[in-house]
């Protein structure tokens, strides 16, 4: 070999090197674990467990890869994120995890274009929080006999954040006692939220004209990396 000339296999290695290092990374969707099974995703995603803020995306499935269709900056509770299957209610922190979305409400009236079902909010409008209710984290119309007031939002007493709204179905399905109630997407408030994500008022007006059930959208919060990492669920 002649001094100065590099072997062929290390030319090669430094080529794809090279290449690799050109070619954009992946969308975050395809470096998830799960994404729901469906064609629409939003992601909200936190730089750590600790944060208030972040940013949410959505996304639509398109000729076999993923797209963002919108972003805007998010808002998560006020101590943080938590692993979903461990979170206790009153922490004001927001669940990791991937989730479906039921239906919609608001205050205000739905965004023309909506296909979500969506519920208005009226006078007599809560969600009861009270873990003695047979009514736990559900929307109640009016309040339940057994869900004492104190433990239970009154909806329309929210008037900038359930202005519009989404529902989350962490621990909604099948409730566990003592692990959280009311978890939405919705617009922002005055900061962070008591466990929920939030969004500018025409972001969330933005997603609800976006969002089609009929496509499966699902919403994935988690942080950038560690064990409540985004890509783990």
């Amino acid at each position: 070999m002649r001094p100065g000339a590099a072997p062929a296999a290390v030319l090669v290695c430094l080529s794809l090197l090279l290449l690799g290092a050109g070619r954009p990374s992946a969308p975050l969707p395809d470096r998830m674990a799960d994404t729901g099974g469906g064609t629409q995703l939003i992601t909200a995603v936190a730089p750590a467990a600790g944060s208030t803020t972040g940013t949410v995306t959505w996304w639509d499935r398109e000729g076999g890869r993923w797209v963002a269709a919108g972003s805007a900056p998010a808002r998560f509770g006020a101590n943080g994120l938590t692993e979903g299957a461990a979170r206790r209610q009153g922490t004001n922190t927001t669940p990791t995890g991937l989730y479906g979305m039921p239906y919609a409400f608001g205050i205000d009236a739905a965004p023309r274009g909506t296909a979500y079902t969506y519920r208005p909010v009226r006078r007599n409008s809560w969600w009861c929080q009270d873990n003695d209710s047979r009514s736990y984290n559900r929307w109640t119309e009016p309040r339940a006999a057994d869900c004492r007031a104190a433990r239970a939002e009154h909806l329309i007493g929210y008037r900038a954040q359930y202005a519009h709204a989404l529902v989350v179905d962490f621990n909604y399905r099948r409730p566990v006692r003592g692990r959280g109630a009311g978890i939405f997407l919705h617009v922002n408030g005055r900061g962070a939220t008591a466990g929920c994500v939030s969004v500018p008022k025409a972001a969330m007006r933005a997603i609800l004209r976006w969002a089609d059930p009929a496509r499966s959208p699902h919403l994935a919060i988690g942080t950038g990396s560690g064990h409540t990492a985004i890509t783990r669920y």
